[in-house]
């Protein structure tokens, strides 16, 4: 019996530790490698967290009214591997362009970031993870 027990304990801890793998996407899953555009806007949030850091970017539509986009990049471990911090990426209220692919889903102000710029001319850029 306890060694019945000690096998559901493991099985359910490898499946607890394999859950964020499964919740993980590739690019081409989310993103459409061919709907490249800039959305330049102003900086409200900023998530510096794993699996992806997120910009979230008030933009003004075409028709004038507020969009909300949320704007995913590179993991920090990846961005400082790139010699990039995250008192390098912008702060709350600043303005910036973002050159982007956007989502498959049309409906979404959701963006894969590929280069930032920055009011003062400053870029950042982020290697765009196709091949994943």
């Amino acid at each position: 019996m306890k060694c019945k027990i000690g096998l559901l304990v493991v099985a359910f801890g490898l499946l607890f530790h394999a859950a964020p793998a499964f919740a993980h996407h590739s690019f081409s899953a989310e993103f459409d490698g061919d709907k490249e555009t800039k959305l330049t806007g102003t900086i409200t949030k900023i998530d510096w967290i794993n699996p992806h850091s997120y910009w979230y970017v008030d933009v003004k539509g075409a028709d004038g009214t507020m969009e909300h986009w949320a704007i995913e990049s590179l993991s920090p471990g990846e961005w400082h591997a790139a010699k990039v911090t995250k008192d390098m990426v912008g702060k709350i209220g600043e303005p910036v362009t973002i050159d982007v692919f956007l989502a498959r889903d049309g409906t979404k102000h959701l963006a894969w970031s590929t280069k930032f710029t920055f009011k003062d001319g400053h870029s950042i850029e982020a290697t765009c993870p196709r091949g994943r």
